[in-house]
């Protein structure tokens, strides 16, 4: 029996470690049938070395999403390796440490700035960049998120970082929706991810999910969240875009 994902070309972002969503979401898609291409910042070696723990080798990429000259030639690198892409992964998010831990209302517009570039804009710079390699059958993009709806401690302006995501996600859906091009994120529940390891405090916040979430929530395993996004990357959703699917357990769904 054939996987969700036979004969597709997914481009992956963000695989730093074993224990991360886009690693899981690496060998899942792998697993099922895809073929699969990675990029990597700002360290290329890391991901080649977490790469090699996949069931398949795979190409990786330098890509700062944030340098017009890498976005320019990754349409290139892509074709001569795939030949071109039914799926891209946004798993990319940052914000400088003056922007997180409690530090909300003196973070400078600098690092605000940085935040929302990396974490956000970056969506539509990786989607367009990536726009040229799809079939004219169209195509997926996933990218990750925290649920902006809620002010999180700690969290601070990679809040509204996410926030800017999720509402360039829908544009990105109206936008690119008449070419079949589908935009969706999932929402995930917190894990530790080198990302998460970074926010001060953040086990403060994580520990929510220990006394409200509807499901026992287990922040070692990234291999839920991995199956949402091979499934918004799978033709099993073809009609769907524009949503935020969330694997956190129900958390997001609980009252007071």
């Amino acid at each position: 029996m054939s996987g969700i994902l036979e004969g597709k070309r997914i481009l992956i972002t963000g695989v730093l470690m074993e224990s991360s969503i886009a690693f899981h979401t690496a060998r899942l898609a792998q697993e099922q049938g895809a073929e699969v291409i990675l990029t990597a910042w700002p360290r290329p070696s890391l991901t080649e070395r977490i790469a090699k723990k996949l069931p398949k080798p795979v190409k990786v990429i330098e890509l700062d999403v944030t340098n017009d000259e890498h976005l320019a030639r990754l349409e290139g690198l892509v074709r001569d390796e795939l030949g071109g892409l039914d799926g891209v992964v946004h798993s990319i998010g940052f914000a400088p440490q003056d922007a997180l831990g409690g530090n909300f209302l003196n973070t400078p517009f600098e690092s605000v700035a940085t935040a929302m570039h990396v974490s956000a804009f970056s969506l539509k710079s990786l989607t367009m960049a990536c726009k040229p390699l799809f079939p004219a059958e169209g195509a997926a993009v996933v990218g990750l998120t925290f649920d902006a709806q809620f002010a999180w401690p700690q969290y601070d302006w990679m809040g509204p970082a996410k926030a800017a995501l999720e509402a360039t996600s829908r544009y990105l859906a109206r936008d690119l929706g008449k070419e079949n091009i589908r935009c969706n994120l999932v929402s995930a529940g917190p894990l530790g991810s080198m990302a998460a390891k970074s926010i001060p405090g953040f086990s403060d916040l994580a520990d929510t999910w220990n006394h409200r979430s509807m499901l026992e929530w287990d922040m070692s395993d990234p291999e839920p969240t991995g199956r949402g996004v091979v499934a918004l990357l799978s033709d099993w959703f073809p009609k769907t875009t524009g949503e935020i699917v969330h694997v956190d357990g129900g958390l997001h769904a609980m009252g007071a």
